[in-house]
């Protein structure tokens, strides 16, 4: 994620990036939107759906522009390093007079090929054609204190993640298997409401069986973090499958009870008190800037890139709406669960055993194939944060340290808590609101103001952002750390109500 150039692999049409795009968004939280939905209203809710989908459409665009000026960037300067490596062939003469009158602090390599690119007049100087990630962009237009708050923000994020995935499947282990074993079988889903001392098998306690699942859950899939895991094709190919056979059927589900006319649901159009939850899940669920640059680089015809994910947007925001509008009204807000998905192991929603347990450990199967993945990530972006050119780390800190920091903290805090809603709302208010708004503002404005010192002011980057006027820029800031004061007040009061 945060690493640097790497190679384009193969390519695909827009269409088939558009898919990819979608399954990329559409994840796991989505699964927590519904319950977000009920407890901040339904008219308030899809208010800030539409306009955080717009804001993250925004910013996408942001980062594709940014992409396009890292590679215009990238390809200037092998142009003039070949163009030097002529000229020493050519001749050995001294300093010439273009190389005594420069700015301060710019060297020949960085401002002689501006007119001569520029003369060339090449239409593809801008081509995204190089898969340049995130953190490289970062190195590349940032200063120092910014790129080390890009890995901070990042890091956070990821680790965010990681407690939300390690949360999410012991909870869904404990409660299809509790309702099983225990003396209320085939109930999740029925409203009843179970504390964590209940009991799940004989004297184990719930609370114990979710943190036995959550053993098992580090001890099989922890190691991963010490090796290389890298996504195969047939791997995404099943977990995309998977996941449209469980959204299609919990809409379906959802639908026929709705109109048998078994709809409990009555949702309230406004609670101010479920916003702040609501914010973090939505951003949660618009995420994709930080994946941009592998999902974006391969497509084989990038000109009307930015009008494709235009649509990629619309269809996920209609997706969204369906799947929580029939969620509230088929249930009530006090039965519908933290992962949706539980809400239909109920037998009284669907008598087919198959069903109910495919879909109660749909996020067993999903997450815990990208638990090792994001893993792997941010074990990387901790020794890409520390790195010092031309060093190497010791053994014991390369494959020890860095793994344990990276798997130790996020199950302590999915030891400590199960509250799934409350880990997603927190995650994407406060890091995903960085990687979403802030970082993409900052590439954009950074990239432009270098396009302009290498180029000249007359340069057009062909992918510049639709909200190519400096007050997106600044709008866009200025709501990110608006929601980070909102957020935070709103928690402060929460607490202090208690």
């Amino acid at each position: 994620m945060a690493g640097g150039i790497t190679d384009t692999g193969e390519l695909y049409s827009p269409y088939v990036g558009l898919v990819y795009m979608f399954n990329l968004i559409v994840g796991t939280g989505a699964l927590t939107m519904p319950k977000a939905f009920a407890t901040a209203g339904w008219l308030v809710s899809l208010i800030l759906l539409m306009f955080l989908g717009f804001m993250s459409y925004m910013t996408t665009t942001f980062v594709v522009e940014a992409m396009a000026a890292a590679n215009a960037q990238l390809r200037w300067k092998r142009m003039e390093k070949r163009k030097e490596d002529d000229e020493d062939e050519d001749s050995s003469s001294g300093v010439s007079d273009s190389d005594v009158l420069l700015p301060d602090g710019y060297e020949r390599a960085e401002t002689r090929p501006i007119l001569s690119v520029q003369r060339r007049g090449s239409p593809n100087i801008f081509e995204i054609t190089e898969r340049v990630e995130m953190g490289q962009m970062a190195s590349m237009f940032f200063n120092k204190v910014g790129v080390n708050l890009f890995y901070f923000c990042i890091i956070i994020y990821l680790y965010g993640d990681l407690a939300i995935y390690a949360a999410a499947v012991p909870v869904s282990l404990m409660q299809v298997t509790c309702s099983v074993t225990g003396n209320h079988s085939c109930s999740v889903g029925d409203g009843t409401k179970y504390n964590d001392t209940d009991k799940c098998w004989g004297p184990i306690r719930r609370i114990d069986a979710y943190r036995l699942y959550l053993a098992a859950f580090t001890l099989l899939l922890g190691p991963f973090t010490f090796f290389n895991v890298q996504k195969t094709k047939y791997l995404q190919i099943m977990t995309s499958l998977m996941r449209w056979i469980a959204f299609i059927l919990m809409i379906i589900l959802a639908l026929i009870r709705i109109s048998r006319g078994q709809a409990e649901g009555h949702p309230s159009m406004a609670q101010l008190s479920g916003i702040r939850n609501l914010f973090g899940v939505c951003v949660y669920s618009f995420m994709c800037q930080h994946s941009l640059p592998s999902l974006i680089t391969p497509i084989s015809k990038k000109k009307h890139v930015n009008k494709l994910v235009l649509l990629d947007y619309i269809l996920i925001l209609a997706f969204y709406s369906l799947l929580s509008f029939t969620a509230i009204y088929c249930f009530r807000n006090d039965t519908l669960m933290d992962m949706y998905t539980l809400n239909f192991t109920n037998c009284e929603i669907i008598n087919v055993a198959f069903i109910r347990y495919f879909l109660g450990l749909f996020p067993v199967f999903t997450i815990s194939t990208n638990f090792p993945i994001i893993a792997v990530t941010l074990r990387n972006n901790w020794k890409t944060l520390f790195h010092r050119e031309g060093g190497t780390y010791p053994w014991v800190v390369d494959r020890i340290v860095f793994p344990a920091i990276t798997l130790i903290p996020p199950v302590l805090v999915a030891f400590c808590t199960h509250d799934l809603e409350s880990l997603v709302g927190i995650t994407g208010a406060y890091a995903g609101n960085g990687i979403q708004y802030l970082i993409p503002a900052f590439l954009a404005y950074c990239s432009r103001k270098d396009t302009q010192l290498v180029f000249g002011s007359g340069t057009v980057n062909k992918h510049l952002s639709p909200f190519r006027h400096t007050f997106w820029i600044v709008f866009v800031l200025i709501w990110g750390f608006s929601c980070f004061v909102f957020v935070t007040a709103n928690i402060v009061l929460s607490e202090s109500k208690l």
